[in-house]
């Protein structure tokens, strides 16, 4: 076992659930060299433990209608917990903003947004994200061409 606990058998399902979450318990265990049985334990396992977090289909953004990727970088005007705290649950009320982290340098927080287009992002912005108290300064980087775009972390040695 690795440090984190997980086995190279734990590794491999979660390597093909990446690649295919909708795989079946017997597809699954075929693909891992396992009992059906023994693989879905396993599974249930990995989930109880919250190593597998949830199951979700990924959707083409584009072709439901949000053509539009912006990383938002937001400094606060003071520190602290409370500020902090506040601008977190302000931010996980904008399903727009699928991505929000902490950051230490100059910045306080990076947000990834997606919109519609530039106008609706435009709209986001100055009725949404802009009232937000407490925020200093913004700066929003419109992504031109996605060059890599993945869910998939890196367990198996390639």
């Amino acid at each position: 076992m690795n440090h984190t606990g997980l086995d190279r058998t734990d590794l491999r399902i979660l390597d093909a659930l990446q690649k295919n979450g909708a795989l079946s318990a017997a597809e699954l265990a075929e693909r891992v060299a396992l009992a059906v049985t023994t693989c879905w334990r396993r599974v249930r396992r990995l989930e109880e433990q919250g190593v597998i977090r949830q199951r979700v289909a990924l959707l083409d953004r584009e072709k439901v209608g949000l053509g539009v990727t912006v990383f938002a970088h937001v400094k606060l005007v003071a520190h602290g917990r409370d500020n902090l705290a506040r601008f977190d649950q302000a931010i996980r009320r904008h399903p727009e903003v699928l991505e929000c982290y902490t950051l230490m340098g100059d910045w306080d927080f990076l947000l990834r947004i997606v919109a519609r287009d530039i106008k609706a992002y435009e709209a986001f912005f100055l009725d949404q994200l802009s009232k937000i108290p407490g925020i200093q300064s913004f700066s929003s980087s419109i992504a031109m061409t996605v060059v890599k775009e993945t869910t998939q972390l890196p367990l198996m040695p390639r």
